[in-house]
């Protein structure tokens, strides 16, 4: 799958992509989100809210996890936050830790602009069976 199928996919994404991520690589190893920082994005302290982070490492998860044929959901999640963010950009990299036949386990990467880490996100995904992912839309 191309990235502007991926693109128009997870444009369905309303969430994500209404709070300014953007999907900039998917492969069937990797994906790269990204998240330019904005005001709405900060805390009542001025730092970049938690779910800020947390929203845009899910996204990554979704978007190597899903594709073509193939729904996964999260089934459990933990981010560990490492560093406050100091640039203005975040990126998160999703990788295949484990891609088994009926679970899988990610590794999302998140850092700033500036090659500071900022959180470490791990998820294992359920792959849903053909009888309930043939209900959901095809790309």
């Amino acid at each position: 799958m191309d990235i502007k199928h991926a693109r128009e996919f997870f444009s369905n994404d309303r969430f994500a992509t209404e709070n300014g991520i953007t999907l900039e690589e998917r492969d069937e190893r990797h994906a790269v989100a990204s998240l330019a920082l904005a005001e709405r994005h900060r805390n009542a302290h001025g730092g970049v809210m938690g779910g800020a982070i947390f929203t845009l490492a899910d996204f990554a998860f979704a978007a190597l996890t899903n594709g073509p044929g193939r729904s996964t959901v999260a089934q459990q999640v933990s981010i560990s936050f490492l560093s406050a963010p100091k640039g203005s950009r975040l990126v998160a990299t999703a990788r295949f830790r484990k891609d088994g036949r009926s679970s899988c386990v990610v590794n999302v990467d998140v850092a700033d602009d500036t090659g500071r880490d900022v959180a470490q996100f791990v998820g294992t995904g359920f792959k849903l069976p053909d009888c309930i992912a043939s209900a959901v839309p095809a790309w």
